[in-house]
């Protein structure tokens, strides 16, 4: 809500360290929106739009199977190794009707130039129509052939100006994900801000939206007490019932830090999130012991 919907030609950042769900929430988002493209659609015909997923650190096999975990409330590694009850299958089996018939494009091109990327979905637009394009992770794009940049920052900026420039042609969202610095790492307060993407080109200035997602829980986990650290038990385990606390505040928590919106205001929309199935929902949706109501 807080993000008032997707606005054509607006290039939105998705940004955070490794394992905190990148992924998992903007195929959330893609998902959401081939799901509401296909809705009104009378059986036997084609949605009029698409959503292009440009997956270039996944193969389009490893994302179709995310969303299945997502959609069938199976885990990811059960599916991957065939281990499914009967009644498992016939949900596994619906969800994958469902994601057949969704107008989703996978390409898994790895290190697509933007030319090549611009390309496709010019042709996407014109042949189907296209409402939402997704960008996984732009780091690992490579601009025009043929360019050399001087370095990595500047060869960041172009991949930018040119999703944007993109997103402004044909008047779709792009959603880019991206990296964050280890810098992140270092400090006290693990909470990505604006200033960890400076030296990342000029990510900041060309995104109409950055949003940032964040788990406490991942950070938490990585500091369970040691009880070698402690000089006497009492103490190790104070420790360890505080740890146990904040564990559990943390659990199934996610954060969305909206950091820059050109349209609407800033501030952080709390989620829901479910490791085992690396799913996003809402955290005002009232949630039963299996996920949600």
């Amino acid at each position: 809500a807080r993000l008032g919907g997707l606005h054509g030609s607006d290039l939105l950042i998705l940004a955070g360290r490794p394992g905190m769900g990148k992924t998992a929430l903007a195929t959330k988002i893609a998902f959401g929106a081939a799901q509401a493209l296909a809705r009104d659609v009378p059986p036997g015909e084609v949605a009029k739009g698409a959503v292009a997923i440009f997956s270039l650190e996944m193969s389009a096999e490893q994302l179709a199977n995310r969303l299945l975990a997502e959609s069938s409330r199976i885990s990811g590694d059960r599916i991957r190794r065939g281990e499914i009850s009967q009644q498992e299958f016939d949900k596994f089996y619906a969800a994958s009707r469902e994601l057949g018939l969704l107008p989703i494009m996978i390409d898994d091109t790895p290190a697509i130039t933007l030319s090549a990327l611009r390309t496709r979905c010019r042709r996407i637009k014109r042949t189907r129509g296209l409402e939402l394009v997704v960008v996984d992770y732009l780091q690992l794009m490579r601009p025009a052939a043929g360019t050399k940049p001087d370095n990595r920052v500047l060869e960041i900026s172009m991949i930018t100006q040119g999703l944007k420039a993109i997103a402004k042609e044909l008047s779709v969202p792009v959603i880019a994900l991206s990296q964050l610095s280890r810098a992140v790492e270092q400090r006290e307060d693990k909470r990505p801000q604006l200033s960890d993407l400076r030296e990342s080109g000029s990510i900041e200035q060309d995104a109409d939206v950055v949003m940032f997602v964040y788990r406490d829980d991942y950070y938490l986990k990585q500091r369970e007490p040691k009880e070698a650290a402690f000089d006497g038990g009492e103490k190790y385990q104070a420790a360890m019932d505080r740890w146990k606390t904040d564990m559990e505040r943390a659990h199934n928590k996610a954060d969305l830090i909206i950091a820059k919106q050109r349209h609407g205001p800033t501030g952080t929309i709390p989620l829901f999130f479910e490791a085992e199935f690396t799913r996003f929902g809402d955290l005002d949706v009232t949630h039963d012991e299996r996920g949600y109501d």
